[in-house]
């Protein structure tokens, strides 16, 4: 078994408890047993997830098919086909071709939404929050839209078409991943507004879009939770890795072609393709520039306080991804500290 070496790094307040996991990859005609460990010290205390030589080129190599930006149209179509992306949700397209008129009309949105008595129960609730903070509720979709504008209302609703398109039903997994996914979305709409230059409601979009491939995953594949199970402590880009050897396909692939299906910009779609993928972002890759790195980032951030909120140490893919965060924002990790002891989160 390889030598697993401890990896350290600067900075405060992170622990995690120590554990060891083995998982095998199968790559054409042989198997590889990564050992992947994370030990325990003081100050911060860094995931290691190595293995031998022949595995890192293996790893390396199938992260770019992962990651090859040659996606183009007919590629979507093709992998929505096969894997069963659903198609952008009428009141979506209708929407979005709204918003997309030189004065869209917000009757006209107002209109859309209320047509869909649970999107529009869902959006109320929402923009009535305590996030918003608003003195007089909101009672129908027209006043929603007139409060917060429509372009925070059209990245609320995506947003919640997404849930709607997913439910849970009887499957354990999809509504573990909705109740991660919802207190993320809602913390975000805390930790956005500390942070300078940043889209508060295109922030929460994101969180709630970034592992939009998962619950498409976990629908059409019906062992998947093995992988989720499996690799639950292991950087995204490994799981990626596995899951494009054992499915063909990786859920941020399929979360890219989903996100460009339903409409949504490419800096934002590029984002998702990414999230895991630290190294092409830092490097300045070509096909990774028009990817929104400030979303990526904050995504990040977000998985790294639930991580802290919940008494862990480093969530999987900070190590990687800590200077990405770190630098976007001008934060240190006592900051991110301090963010996740914000009082507002303890409402949520």
């Amino acid at each position: 078994m390889p030598h697993v070496p401890q990896i350290r790094q600067t900075g405060a307040g992170f622990r995690r408890q120590a554990a060891t996991r083995l998982f095998t990859i199968e790559a054409g005609k042989g198997r590889q047993m990564i050992e992947l460990a994370a030990t325990t010290g003081f100050d911060v205390d860094a995931i290691v997830a190595t293995a031998c030589a022949k595995t890192r080129d293996l790893n390396t190599s199938m992260a770019e098919q992962v990651t090859d930006p040659g996606l183009q149209e007919h590629d979507i179509d093709r992998l929505a086909r096969e894997i069963g992306i659903p198609p952008c949700p009428a009141i979506l397209s209708r929407f979005s071709a709204e918003m997309h008129r030189q004065e869209p009309d917000m009757r006209k949105l107002a209109d859309l939404i209320g047509s869909d008595i649970a999107l529009s129960a869902s959006l109320l609730k929402l923009v009535n929050s305590t996030f918003y903070g608003l003195r007089t509720k909101a009672t129908n979709a027209h006043q929603a839209l007139s409060i917060i504008g429509l372009r925070a209302g059209a990245n609320l609703v995506t947003g919640l078409i997404l849930r709607q398109a997913f439910p849970p039903g009887g499957s354990a997994l999809m509504q573990r991943f909705w109740d991660k996914s919802a207190g993320l979305a809602s913390a975000a709409l805390v930790v956005a507004r500390r942070l300078s230059g940043l889209d508060l409601d295109e922030a929460h979009t994101y969180v709630l879009f970034r592992d939009c491939g998962m619950p498409v995953m976990i629908r059409k594949f019906g062992d998947y939770a093995n992988i989720i199970d499996r690799l639950e402590h292991v950087p995204g880009i490994q799981v990626t890795t596995v899951e494009q050897t054992e499915y063909r396909y990786s859920h941020a692939r399929v979360g890219y072609a989903l996100a460009c299906g339903w409409l949504l910009p490419e800096s934002f779609c590029r984002a998702i393709l990414y999230h895991h993928d630290f190294e092409k972002l830092a490097s300045g890759r070509r096909e990774a520039e028009p990817a929104n790195r400030k979303l990526v980032a904050f995504g990040l951030l977000m998985e790294q306080i639930a991580m802290v909120r919940s008494g862990g140490g480093l969530c999987p893919d900070w190590e990687p991804g800590e200077q990405l965060v770190l630098q976007t924002f001008g934060i240190t990790p006592d900051d991110i500290i301090m963010l996740a002891q914000e009082p507002a989160l303890e409402a949520d």
